[in-house]
């Protein structure tokens, strides 16, 4: 019997006959099938070692003699090189964790970093890309705000003056792609030649992959949604002679899902690139299993977490052993990431303002004891309705209930998912509700008017958030029309592209509220566009927040906005709170105290799980049974 593996087809030469029906049974199951006119099996497969070993091992295990061809020794010495690389770095990173590696393992890269970075790294920076820089291909899961881009920048810098890379690839959300490229220019002390490849015209966009070597960008910043339709031109990119990248995937709990689009995208292009790395404030947000495909990315070759770990490690959090999980995961990938937690960063501790409790003014307080008097009404027949429309239903309430502390206009506005009419047969309410904007000003939209002149009058800049956009057009104009100058990010601002250089970006509406002297002193922004990857910290100080949502994850993005490394050591972050009295205001806030209690103390942790009601979608429907006392 002879075994070869040649371009991942695995072949047994099984002549003369030797294996039993029950051994062929055994192969038929690992996915092999036989060869119609000889006794050969073959099998096709992108993981060959895993299958190879397996079958080695049962060979041997049934004392069936084989031969191995040279190309299958060839690959089985190759992979035990790389197997025993792989463990040396492991032991050299793990010892540097524990403190126990000395300074003179990684004395250049220190001495480089000293002499070479023109921006002086943190304590905990330095750490940080020390141990990129030991692992090679390496993971970077420290809080949001700690600085994780100036890390990769400066192993950047270090293999590109080595001569091993000369292109950064970064994939990441949209919003990232400003920050990469003030860091560039502050960290290593020169602008980049830069390219975003994003959208825009397709043919002009994938054109870029092609021109020759002496026109290429330094920097590349692509979305995950243009790489899952450019990912065949990318690998033709980094498999053009002469450009050697290093690949980065920040933000990367977007492609924690197991076979998504996004996510083999990434892994189809990783193991062209010349090094990886991996960046997420949030590695683990609800399952164990979240961490298989950023490791997979960093090692496409080397199976850290092999179909057998996997496997083990889910049927662990199905029992919910998570000790268990734990340490096999310490095991096999513990080494190749680092953290640096919130207490690490020495930050100024941030001042949480009681919250400011507000009166509701006549007319918007006569229109949410309406919403909520309806919605106690409609909750009596619940029991009638089939059990998934009840759920969409009370998402919907909670929304309507949400939008009444926000701006009494949105209620005439469409939720998807839910056509129930709360306000319909009820000409009065009708009747109020659309002529509202002429009957009154709402009550926490004067006290956020008052708030910010204090602010304005001490010269400080402040960010407001908003959930809803109405509600941040309806700010705006108000502020406008007091007097004060201010602009707004939300979700259809236009990221800066060179098709929209025409138009205002949420870049340079950042870049001119972030600078002290451009007069534009008010933000007003969402979460959803504005509470990842976008720093406000060394000149904004305060952030108020006219409403809130249960998404604890939103929330702590947009805290870390204005409490970050590079200016929160020194300057206190505020934060301000406007609520309406007796209203689901109190319930948003006091169910994200105690998740955001329970999230940080996780974060805290190497392989905490934030599966504590976190980011789930039945906060609606807990917050219904709260408000509304469904027994």
């Amino acid at each position: 019997m002879i075994l070869d593996l040649s371009n991942n087809i695995l072949c047994i030469y099984d002549d003369p006959p030797l294996l039993k029906p029950n051994q062929v049974s055994q192969i038929y199951f690992w996915g092999f099938s036989k060869d119609k006119e000889s006794n050969k099996y073959i099998l096709s497969t992108v993981e060959p070692q895993l299958i190879l070993i397996k079958l080695l091992i049962y060979l041997d295990n049934e004392d069936i003699t084989y031969e191995l061809s040279p190309s299958c020794l060839q690959y089985l010495s190759e992979l035990r090189q790389t197997r025993n690389r792989l463990e040396e770095i492991k032991i050299q990173a793990k010892d540097f964790k524990d403190g126990k590696l000395e300074s003179i393992k990684f004395s250049d890269f220190l001495s480089f970093i000293s002499t070479s970075i023109a921006r002086p790294l943190k304590d905990h920076q330095v750490k940080a890309a020390v141990h990129l820089y030991l692992v090679e291909n390496g993971a970077n899961f420290s809080v949001p705000g700690s600085g994780k881009t100036a890390v990769v920048l400066s192993y950047y810098e270090k293999l590109r003056t080595d001569g091993k890379v000369n292109t950064l690839f970064v994939v990441g959300p949209t919003a990232c792609f400003g920050p990469w490229k003030t860091e560039f220019k502050l960290t290593l002390g020169r602008d980049p030649h830069w390219k975003i490849l994003a959208g825009g015209d397709q043919s002009l966009r994938k054109s870029e992959y092609y021109i020759p070597i002496s026109k290429k960008a330094e920097l590349y910043l692509t979305t995950y949604q243009t790489l899952y339709n450019d990912y065949q031109d990318v690998i033709k990119f980094f498999t053009h002679q002469g450009n050697d990248a290093l690949l980065v995937i920040d933000e990367a709990h977007y492609i924690k899902q197991i076979a998504g689009s996004w996510s083999n995208a990434v892994l189809n292009i990783a193991k062209h690139a010349r090094y990886r790395c991996v960046l997420t404030g949030t590695p683990i947000p609800r399952f164990y299993t979240d961490l298989f495909n950023l490791f997979d990315t960093l090692c496409p070759d080397n199976n850290l977490l092999d179909e057998n770990t996997k496997i083990q490690i889910q049927l662990y959090e199905d029992k919910k052993d998570n000790e268990s999980a734990k340490r096999l995961l310490e095991q096999s990938i513990g080494p190749l990431f680092y953290r640096v937690r919130k207490s690490d960063l020495g930050l100024v501790p941030p001042n949480f303002n009681p919250p400011y409790i507000i009166n509701m003014n006549r007319y918007e307080k006569f229109i949410y004891d309406a919403i909520e008097t309806k919605i106690v009404n409609f909750t009596k027949d619940d029991y009638l309705r089939d059990i998934e429309l009840v759920k969409k239903l009370r998402r919907g309430r909670i929304i309507r209930l949400r939008q009444c502390v926000s701006n009494i206009r949105l209620l005439l506005s469409v939720i998807e998912n839910y056509d129930e009419d709360l306000i319909h047969g009820d000409s009065e309410l009708i009747k109020i509700i659309t002529d509202y904007e002429n009957l009154e000003v709402p009550a926490k939209l004067e006290y956020l008017i008052k708030l910010v002149s204090e602010l304005q009058q001490q010269r400080q800049k402040v960010v407001i958030w908003s959930h809803f956009i109405g509600t941040l057009k309806l700010i705006k104009r108000h502020l406008i029309s007091t007097g004060y100058k201010c602009k707004l990010i939300y979700g259809e601002t236009p990221i800066e592209q060179t098709s929209f250089d025409e138009e205002e970006t949420r870049e340079k509406i950042r870049n001119e509220f972030t600078n002290p002297n451009s007069g534009l002193d008010i933000l007003i922004a969402n979460p959803a566009a504005c509470g990842e990857s976008i720093s406000l910290h060394k000149t904004c100080f305060h952030a108020i927040y006219y409403d809130l949502s249960y998404n604890c994850a939103q929330y702590l993005q947009s805290l870390d906005r204005i409490h970050r490394v590079g200016g929160s050591e020194i300057n206190k972050a505020n934060y301000h709170f406007l609520q309406y009295a007796n209203t689901i205001d109190q319930d948003i806030k006091s169910n994200l105290e105690q998740k955001a209690k329970k999230m940080y103390d996780i974060i805290e942790e190497d392989y905490g799980i934030c599966s504590l009601d976190m980011f789930e979608e039945e906060d609606e429907l807990q917050a219904y049974e709260r408000l509304f006392e469904i027994k």
